[in-house]
């Protein structure tokens, strides 16, 4: 394979073009708000990665999944009598493990059901048939919650304490944030873990390599596929709990945004990489905050897209993704 001329400009060109941003500016407080920004994109752009990597599909309705989890968060909170912080902290400790818990497994099986309902059926149609129906899952998913819970915007407990703060280097950084942060960090790694130490792992990475191979090796890929979309859908619901723990706020459109800055994200990274996914999200967070810092928050979008399109130019596969050959 020839290397192309103009792969050798990109890290340059990058760095040429984040030097135009103002960083005299940014201090610990920005890092932490750009990693919690960041934690949330990643969260939700490594199911993007996971179902592109293992059926080749973009799951336009997985930031519907993530609006949805946030949905779930704030009828769970408010149907357990929570209305704002919580200073027992055995309490708040049981109450955020419930939480999340429960929010991950059902977004997990509302994947699992569009998948088998919505997606399945399709596997061998043309690929543009799976990715006109995504989009109308992510209709379908908005339409459920404005019938449920209406068009306007709605105000969510947050459970932790937004006024707390911890000093780190001479700065007081809030502790919902580093709780954001640290919570993104342990499924992150924990699904780094999974994929590859577990039996289950090497089937998803198998099947993502070659399905009908992987099927000839004994893989089940209607299971695997099936737990590709549970975990993926799941960490979107993690995504939503962390929305309504920072922000304490949701609405029935939150999931196309956040969902194309996720999908941004993954490619940015190289989509259908994991460390890419969670690379990209972490890289879009830093360039919003910074872009914002600089004075440039109305141009902030631009800048993200811009850089993706820089990227994709010279690197067609994202920052860490490979090429692959075709199979004869």
């Amino acid at each position: 394979m020839t290397r192309r001329p103009g792969r050798a400009l990109l890290v340059p060109a990058i760095l040429l073009l984040l030097a135009t941003l103002d960083w005299s500016y940014v201090g610990t407080e920005q890092f932490v708000n750009a990693l919690t920004i960041g934690a949330v994109y990643a969260l939700i752009a490594l199911g993007y990665t996971m179902v592109y990597g293992i059926i080749e599909l973009i799951n336009f309705a997985h930031g519907d999944v993530f609006m949805v989890g946030s949905f779930v968060t704030y009828w769970l909170l408010s149907s357990l009598g929570f209305n704002g912080t919580i200073s027992d902290l055995p309490l708040l400790v049981v109450v955020l493990v419930g939480t999340f818990l429960a929010a991950m497994v059902v977004m997990g099986g509302i994947g699992v059901v569009i998948e088998r309902f919505a997606y399945r059926p399709l596997r061998n149609a043309p690929r543009l048939a799976p990715l006109i129906t995504a989009i109308g899952v992510s209709f379908i998913l908005q339409n459920i919650i404005q019938i449920f819970f209406g068009p306007s915007p709605i105000s969510a407990p947050q459970v932790i304490d937004v006024q707390a703060r911890v000093n780190l280097g001479g700065v007081d950084v809030s502790v919902v944030k580093l709780f954001v942060i640290a919570v993104a960090f342990i499924l992150m790694i924990a699904l780094q873990t999974f994929v590859s130490r577990t039996r289950m792992g090497r089937a998803m990475r198998s099947t993502a390599i070659d399905r009908d191979a992987a099927q000839l090796m004994g893989v089940d890929i209607n299971t695997t596929i099936a737990v590709t979309f549970f975990i993926g859908s799941a960490l979107a619901g993690a995504a939503g709990v962390v929305q309504v723990l920072y922000l304490g706020t949701t609405n029935f459109q939150l999931g196309f945004q956040a969902g194309l800055k996720a999908f941004t994200s993954a490619v940015l990274g190289g989509i259908g990489n994991i460390t890419g996914a969670a690379l990209g999200g972490f890289l879009i967070g830093f360039i919003e905050v910074n872009s914002t810092v600089a004075g440039f928050s109305r141009w902030s979008e631009a800048i993200v897209f811009g850089i993706l399109v820089l990227v994709l130019v010279f690197r067609p596969t994202g920052l860490l993704g490979q090429q692959l050959g075709e199979r004869a």
